[in-house]
């Protein structure tokens, strides 16, 4: 029997953790939505720089751009409260370098106020929400939002309210539309540095300031493939517009992923959609296995159970579970530095030769359950709660920790563990947790992996997880914690940015002034003479429109092969080199060394040809190529009547090459009538 919402769950969850792509999202209480991040093909949003992105490295940013240090804190929300997140962010003692990149100015350096919204943006995000059947809000007010990893410099995000109440149709059914955003993307991350003082992140400002629909789906989504699709479906509706960015890191995806054992958490670097169904079956893995180790952990305590449903959660329940661990598990640090002076880890050797202690965290009643690595029938790692206690420390900026389910490894031999399990006085059921970094720095790791070992003892936290990547793609498809989930107190009124009103005029002109569908561009493309894969191919990649504003009088099967060649060219530049090539002015085969010779300039027919005849593009005359065809068939006229039209194939390169700057089908078609009058 599965799941009806406004029931109750009381029957123990089941499933198998090993075999997540096996659990029933049903009979679990699954819930899920999607958060797609956007950006807009448009200028950005509040200085009217460039939207252009470079690429550029830590290695190879330009050394004339600019660079600024700073630092940020967080700050109360217009409730007075400093929000959770921001306030995690602040302990961190992080310090960040901005890099100024070209289209970026004192407004991206948090000098100079806002501009208002760019024009082009709202109309986008107005069009995207006509095309979800949303409601726009008849008064457009800018929030902060506040942000303090220092992504952006003034420590928030500017975001508006767009549109509400909207729905998304996909083959398994409608997904609801909670809201429709407009709001700033965030500086692009080069580097993160250690220093002696604390970690220095490295951020290149191209990005900051990117206009970005954000679209949050309600938790209709059924299943971890429904997932895929409805990610799919919302980047086609997007693209409809034919007004966003495409390629690499234009369009993120953020999970919101519960089990009714678990709780909500949103993970993020979802970029690869094929991958979405294993990481949401390897999140739900998870949830269910830390609330089978919850009730492990209390039983072990007298402690009352942890109950399958979230609903029912008893507050002062968890407040009694609450203070019972607090006192199992103080917070109680060494210096065991002593315990590894003999110790051969080069490792341990090099951070403690540069000025690193060893500190250790004791873990009481927590031996055999922080785990060992194992693997899932997928090849992932299973859930374990030495993975979130690694987390929580990295958070911290330390690369990791050592802990005692693990060890003697790592070049830490049983005879350091020993000596840490004597100094620290522990029973054999105790573990303990070691960290290697600065003393300021191994503290404040410590303490984070003291609060999340005793919030094993709970339901899981909600938080937001990243997807563990490696060399550019998710290693496994599992997550690691990145930050408690923001509250409500992360959002505060703009007041650089007036507010604004959308009229009835301008939102009937956006529904009458829709974007084609993939229906209508299909039957449009249909009137040309291409083939269908070009034509699959021209409208997947969103060339259509600039197809059909270019074809006039070309052939359109040349210029859809040249567009197709050369998606991100001046397309006005593509006509004019095939109407050149068209008129005889160059050949065939130098129409691509031709493109690339003038990109960044709008030649024109009469540049063009100049430019063919000057270096040797000019094709041969057709009287003079019959000649240089006839004269190599003659020469060669026993091998032709031996293999008959399959002489053809040879005899190409030959003529060819005889023929410096000869069309490749002329060629064809005098070779091919030359041989049939010799074989005859």
């Amino acid at each position: 029997m599965g799941f009806v919402m406004g029931e109750t769950f009381t029957e123990q969850p089941v499933g198998e953790i090993a075999d997540a792509d096996a659990l029933n999202p049903e009979i679990l209480g699954f819930m899920c939505g999607i958060e797609v991040h956007q950006q807009l093909a448009t200028g950005k949003l509040h200085s009217r720089q460039k939207g252009e992105l470079y690429d550029v490295t830590i290695d190879t940013v330009p050394e004339d751009w600019p660079r600024y240090n700073r630092r940020l804190r967080a700050g109360k929300g217009e409730g007075g409260k400093i929000d959770v997140a921001a306030r995690f962010e602040s302990l961190r003692n992080r310090s960040f370098t901005y890099v100024q990149s070209p289209n970026a100015g004192l407004i991206e350096l948090d000098e100079q106020p806002p501009l208002p919204h760019d024009q082009d943006a709202i109309d986008i995000s107005l069009t995207v929400s006509a095309l979800l059947q949303a409601k726009p809000v008849s008064l457009i007010q800018t929030m902060r939002k506040t942000v303090v990893d220092g992504s952006n410099t003034s420590g928030f995000q500017r975001t508006s309210l767009i549109s509400t109440d909207g729905v998304l149709s996909t083959e398994t059914g409608p997904v609801g539309i909670d809201l429709l955003c407009l709001e700033e993307d965030s500086a692009r991350k080069l580097e993160t540095e250690m220093t002696t003082e604390g970690e220095n992140v490295i951020y290149n400002l191209d990005r900051l300031g990117l206009p970005l629909i954000e679209i949050a789906t309600a938790p209709d989504i059924t299943s971890p493939q429904h997932a895929k699709e409805t990610a799919i479906a919302l980047g086609r509706v997007l693209r409809q517009t034919r007004r966003v960015r495409r390629g690499l890191g234009s369009i993120r995806q953020d999970l919101n992923v519960s089990l009714m054992c678990g709780d909500r958490v949103e993970i993020k670097g979802c970029q690869d959609l094929s991958w979405i169904p294993r990481i949401i079956s390897l999140e739900m893995a998870r949830q269910l296995h830390f609330y089978r180790l919850t009730n492990e952990l209390r039983s072990s305590m007298n402690l009352p159970l942890l109950t399958p449903d979230r609903r029912t959660t008893d507050l002062a329940i968890e407040s009694q579970v609450s203070a019972a661990v607090a006192q199992l598990l103080p917070l109680d640090l060494h210096d065991v530095t002593n315990c590894f002076t003999q110790c051969t880890s080069k490792m341990v050797v090099n951070g403690l030769s540069n000025g690193s202690v060893m500190m250790a965290l004791p873990l009481a009643n927590l031996a055999g359950k922080i785990g060992t690595k194992q693997m899932d029938n997928g090849g992932s790692q299973l859930p374990r709660l030495g993975r979130e206690l690694a987390g929580a420390a990295k958070q911290a900026g330390v690369k990791g920790v050592f802990h005692s389910d693990e060890l003697p490894a790592y070049g830490v031999e049983a005879e350091q563990v020993e000596q840490v399990r004597s100094e620290l006085k522990l029973a054999d059921s105790d573990a303990f947790i070691l960290c290697l970094a600065p003393r300021w720095q191994a503290e404040l790791a410590l303490e984070s992996v003291l609060h999340r070992a005793r919030l094993a003892w709970h339901r899981i936290p909600q938080e937001v997880r990243n997807v563990v990547i490696k060399k550019g793609a998710p290693e496994d498809g599992t997550t690691s914690p990145m930050r408690p989930l923001p509250g409500g107190a992360r959002m505060y009124p703009e007041t650089d940015i007036p507010s604004f009103s959308l009229s009835n005029e301008e939102w009937h002109n956006i529904i009458d002034n829709l974007p084609m569908s993939d229906d209508e561009r299909n039957i449009r493309m249909q009137q040309f003479e291409i083939s269908q894969d070009q034509s699959k191919q021209i409208i997947a990649r969103q060339l259509d429109d600039i197809f059909v504003d270019n074809i006039s009088d070309l052939p359109h099967k040349g210029l859809a092969t040249l567009i197709l060649e050369n998606d991100t060219v001046n397309p006005q530049l593509l006509a004019n080199v095939l109407r050149a090539k068209e008129a005889g002015h160059l050949s065939r085969e130098s129409m691509n060394e031709i493109v690339t010779t003038f990109i960044g300039s709008n030649p024109t027919l009469e540049e063009i040809a100049e430019y063919a005849e000057n270096n040797g593009y000019k094709p041969a005359d057709i009287a003079d190529l019959a000649s240089v065809v006839d004269s190599i068939i003659a020469q060669r006229i026993d091998f032709v009547k031996e293999r008959g039209m399959g002489a053809m194939g040879p005899l190409m390169g030959i003529v060819m090459q005889a023929a410096a700057g000869a069309d490749g089908q002329q060629v064809s078609a005098l070779l091919r009538v030359a041989i049939q009058k010799v074989i005859e």
